[in-house]
């Protein structure tokens, strides 16, 4: 079928939840991926920071196809062999002593606020049950994870909101202060705010913040979702600020295209939770996990974060000589492979026109695009890029 005839079909029988681009992608390899016409798309998205690794890489695709073949499911009333495997190496690499698995950031998000709930609940009593999280932030959107989260657009229809979230601006520590009270249990924030536009901390604020929780006695939550696993040149982007929070949330990047999620704490945190106070179902099955040993090994031993960190440099580079070039290009910010560029124009429109040049991007506002390619793509694929764009944006001139 070609990509119009699927459409047709989409349309008629999907819940129309999505904003979809006109095409249908089919297969894909390395940093790019194909429609169902066979047209070839150089990817910048890779499934919003999921295939860290690019488009089936051989060893997650074959330890995918060796764990299918020997056990899909067997739930958490029985100990998973790669399961325990995954955790250890998380752990081994983390600053955290316990893992839980679940299937997507929401839902570790949603972990994440329980834990933080129950351990103030263990220890203070039931009245500190507030979060604080920040303005432009995204944390999911289940109901829990959606009021932690500071867009007003996400919560517009689904009011009223799960009591108990407050939100101030990133880098504003005496707003952060104001916010916290007898009642608050938890801070909760992406060390760079994807969704929001690559929104980076000041050079001290997530220390700063640190030590307010330290000083307050709450839980501070790192939502890692994107930001982890590489993308930003370490494995986590904490390392790169030298702060370690009380629990992390991952996703995206952790299982290669697999779904899974997962929620790191300390061991004093993860007391808390005890028999029968949380689970998943497919939480942390043989076949997700499988993927994501073998997706963190490569992460691990292939160079990945050393590749990331150089395209990335190069990637910024280059973006920053279009800045010099347009005068209507306003910032460009990120870290690694975790890109942002601010206009002072509506860009949204450049999606559709690089869909039809062959390549994939996305922009998170109407002013702000994101990328966030394979943290195996190369300056030569970068290049590719920077000359679509540049011809885009000479015409604005």
């Amino acid at each position: 079928m070609t990509n119009d005839e699927l459409i047709k079909v989409s349309q008629e029988v999907l819940a129309q939840t999505y904003g979809r681009l006109p095409v249908v992608l089919v297969r894909g390899e390395g940093c790019r991926v194909w429609d169902a016409e066979g047209k070839a798309y150089l990817d910048f998205v890779a499934g919003i920071g999921v295939c860290n690794l690019g488009h089936c890489h051989p060893r997650v695709v074959q330890a995918i196809r060796e764990q299918a073949g020997k056990l899909l499911h067997v739930s958490n009333l029985y100990h998973i062999e790669p399961q325990i495997e995954l955790a250890r190496l998380l752990v081994k690499h983390s600053f955290a002593d316990r893992v839980f698995f679940c299937n997507s950031g929401t839902e570790a998000n949603e972990a994440a606020i329980k834990l933080a709930r129950k351990y103030s609940n263990d220890h203070f009593g039931p009245n500190r049950f507030e979060v604080v999280s920040l303005e432009k932030s995204f944390h999911g959107r289940t109901m829990a994870s959606l009021a932690a989260t500071g867009q007003e657009k996400f919560h517009k229809g689904f009011e009223p909101l799960m009591a108990g979230f407050k939100y101030v601006p990133q880098n504003d520590l005496a707003a952060m202060e104001a916010a916290i009270t007898d009642s608050t249990c938890a801070v909760i924030l992406e060390p760079i705010q994807a969704e929001g536009g690559v929104n980076m901390p000041g050079e001290n604020y997530l220390r700063e913040v640190r030590q307010i929780c330290d000083r307050k006695k709450l839980l501070l939550i790192f939502d890692e979702v994107q930001v982890g696993m590489g993308r930003t040149g370490k494995l986590f982007c904490y390392e790169h600020y030298g702060v370690t929070p009380d629990i992390m949330t991952m996703a995206k990047g952790l299982a290669g295209g697999v779904p899974i999620g997962a929620m790191l704490a300390t061991e004093e945190a993860a007391k808390s939770f005890t028999p029968g106070t949380h689970a998943a179902t497919f939480g942390g099955n043989p076949l997700s996990t499988a993927a994501g040993l073998a997706a963190l090994r490569v992460t691990l031993e292939e160079g990945i974060m050393e590749n990331c960190l150089r395209s990335g440099a190069h990637f910024f580079q280059r973006l920053e000589g279009l800045q010099k070039k347009y005068s209507f290009i306003q910032e460009v910010r990120g870290k690694g492979l975790m890109v942002g560029v601010e206009f002072t124009r509506e860009v949204k429109g450049t999606v559709n026109e690089l869909l039809k040049q062959g390549f994939l991007i996305n922009c998170t506002s109407d002013t702000v695009m994101r990328f966030v390619p394979p943290l195996i793509i190369t300056p030569a694929e970068i290049d590719r890029l920077i000359a679509a764009l540049d011809g885009i944006f000479s015409a604005w001139s």
